[in-house]
């Protein structure tokens, strides 16, 4: 098969095309970022896996064999998709092709919920690939334990087509599109989509699966589960009632430890690589996961205390002057109060750098967006919104961060707005002294992670 990737460097366009080339697909594609120069090491990556990589303008389709898949963010107007419709090319959405290659699984786990579906994702599929049983992996994160300097960008893993394990997106309603073996619900919480659209979504998708694998700590998620048949279900919570129990949390900086048990038998004490009450939740999920798969819950146990997290979720990019830097995805209530949270549970005052992911979602999430900054931040601590990441096409512009910081100053919250990024890095440059961490948070744009180096860089340049 040949296909064109339209948004080829897209968070879950590239892991597809890294999964068609390792399956011996003819894949090329075209990315705006690529004609903008940024990023340049991750389409290097792409082409390093023998895909083509042409300008936006149409000049990489050439034919009507070529099957086109566009990324949600592509307009009809692009080029690419104009010279597609002209030569009578199959389209495909993202999800569409992610969909096939998952419904053709015989064994097929699908992670879903608002939060945590990559490092989920991540963590089951470190678990089977430890336990020999290799895995395809779909992910929309880099995997460190799959990162290597000729592989930099591992946001996905080639191999049985008969073990597929990918997270599946809700906000665009094509979780819809999916018939899991294995279906993981972690949480459910505002983000895209109203709470009535999301349970209506989760819940159809936990029923299609053999078995579903719900954390029912989390409380939308466990009045879905219990929707479900109880045969069919598997359940999991941290410090509650369930099938499988993390208790005696004892967080580390970068770490945390706990017991686990599963249906009141005797306890293991886990070591995770990653912090944070949420992570346990994690990791509760994939050993879920595992454990309907037949796996024994040592084994399981054993090998998700190697998980060593993925690029950009409260990620250490190292420590200069006495001042820690962290890169962080988090962007929406549920992700910011997480992120928050773990950074509380260690000393230190907070210098943040929030970029938004997109005007729709600040007007969508304004309210609980504050209200997660607000009920977290002290008085010392400093926050800086600057603009949301834009890579050009039509937006309304309704809600701005200038108005995100107004509220959260209304509220007493120490917070500003500058719009340049640049300039709002500086500034908090300019006020950081030892002991402090600087955060870098935001999403669906790769360059926060080069600008969390750089940070890091003008910092040990202090000497």
């Amino acid at each position: 098969m040949d296909y064109f990737f339209v948004g080829i460097g897209g968070s879950g366009m590239m892991p597809l095309a890294m999964i068609l080339a390792g399956q011996g697909a003819t894949v090329a594609g075209s990315d705006r970022g690529l004609d903008q120069g940024r990023v340049p090491a991750k389409f290097a990556a792409l082409e390093a896996l023998g895909i083509a990589l042409f300008p936006q303008d149409g000049s990489g389709i050439t034919s009507n064999r070529q099957i086109v898949v566009a990324s949600a963010a592509v307009e009809e107007t692009v080029a690419d998709i104009v010279q597609a419709n002209a030569l009578g090319c199959r389209r495909m959405t993202r999800a569409e092709l992610n969909a096939r290659l998952f419904n053709r699984a015989q064994t097929a786990i699908g992670v879903a919920g608002t939060s945590g579906k990559s490092t989920v994702t991540g963590m089951i599929g470190w678990l089977l690939h430890a336990l020999d049983r290799e895995p395809t992996v779909m992910n929309g994160a880099v995997m460190k334990n799959f990162a290597r300097p000729e592989a930099p960008f591992a946001s996905a893993l080639v191999g049985e087509p008969g073990l597929y394990v990918s997270e599946v997106d809700e906000s665009d309603g094509s979780i819809a599109l999916y018939a899991p073996k294995i279906a993981v619900l972690n949480n459910v919480s505002l983000d895209h989509k109203s709470i009535e659209e999301l349970r209506a979504l989760f819940g159809a998708f936990a029923a299609k699966a053999e078995t579903a694998v719900v954390n029912v700590g989390d409380a939308e998620a466990a009045a879905i589960a219990a929707g479900l048949k109880r045969e069919r279900l598997y359940t999991l919570a941290v410090e509650g009632e369930a099938d499988l129990v993390a208790t005696n949390l004892a967080p580390e900086p970068f770490a945390i430890t706990f017991d686990l048990a599963e249906r009141g038998g005797a306890a293991r004490r886990v070591r995770l690589r990653v912090p944070g009450r949420h992570n346990v939740a994690n990791a509760l999920a994939a050993i879920g996961a595992a454990r309907a798969l037949g796996i024994a819950l040592a084994e399981a146990a054993e090998a998700i205390a190697g998980f060593a997290g993925l690029k950009r979720r409260f990620e250490c990019v190292g420590t200069a002057a006495g001042v820690t830097v962290i890169d962080d995805f988090a962007h929406n209530p549920d992700k910011l109060s997480a992120t928050l949270d773990t950074l509380r549970a260690s000393p230190g005052r907070l210098l943040l750098l929030f970029q938004p992911h997109g005007f729709g979602p600040l007007k969508v999430m304004r309210r609980e967006l504050v209200s997660a900054f607000a009920a977290r931040l002290s008085p010392e601590d400093r926050l800086i919104l600057c603009d949301p990441a834009y890579f050009g096409g039509t937006v309304t512009r309704e809600v701005t961060s200038a108005d995100i910081v107004a509220d959260l100053r209304a509220s007493g919250a120490p917070a500003r707005h500058i719009a340049d990024r640049g300039a709002a890095a500086g500034a908090l440059l300019a006020e950081a002294r030892a002991g402090d961490r600087i955060v870098v948070m935001g999403a669906r744009d790769d360059s926060l992670s080069l600008l969390a180096a750089d940070l890091l860089a003008q910092l040990a340049a202090r000497g």
